[in-house]
């Protein structure tokens, strides 16, 4: 029991750091989107431990058919925030205004939980 002690505690300090990094970015969606929720507030690492999304804030889009999904996720693209389904057209007129204030755009992989 006291191996896992010092994982748990790990853990929420992660969760917590995360979820405030996460709750950041969730705003910031909001803005352009009017809608954000939470994704991602931690990661696990190849260790088994885990620790906070990161600091960074680039804006992603995924795209299918006829509607966008925006996101704002950290360098390894794990997504803070997550967009509902917007029609295209919105989509990349909200994108394109995220990345002409100054979120740089994440080309990678975007992992999320939809």
């Amino acid at each position: 029991m006291r191996k896992s002690a010092p994982a748990m505690l790990q853990y929420h300090k992660a969760a917590h750091l995360g979820k405030q990094r996460a709750q950041k970015a969730q705003m910031k969606l909001f803005d352009y989107t009017g809608f954000a929720m939470l994704t991602y507030t931690i990661k696990q690492s190849g260790e088994g431990s885990f620790e906070p999304v990161g600091e960074e804030e680039l804006a992603a889009k995924m795209t299918r058919g006829e509607e966008a999904m925006l996101f704002i996720c950290d360098k390894d693209g794990y997504a803070k925030a997550q967009s509902k389904p917007m029609p295209l057209a919105q989509g990349e007129e909200a994108f394109k205004k995220m990345v002409a204030d100054g979120i740089p755009e994440f080309s990678g992989e975007i992992k999320t939980v939809s």
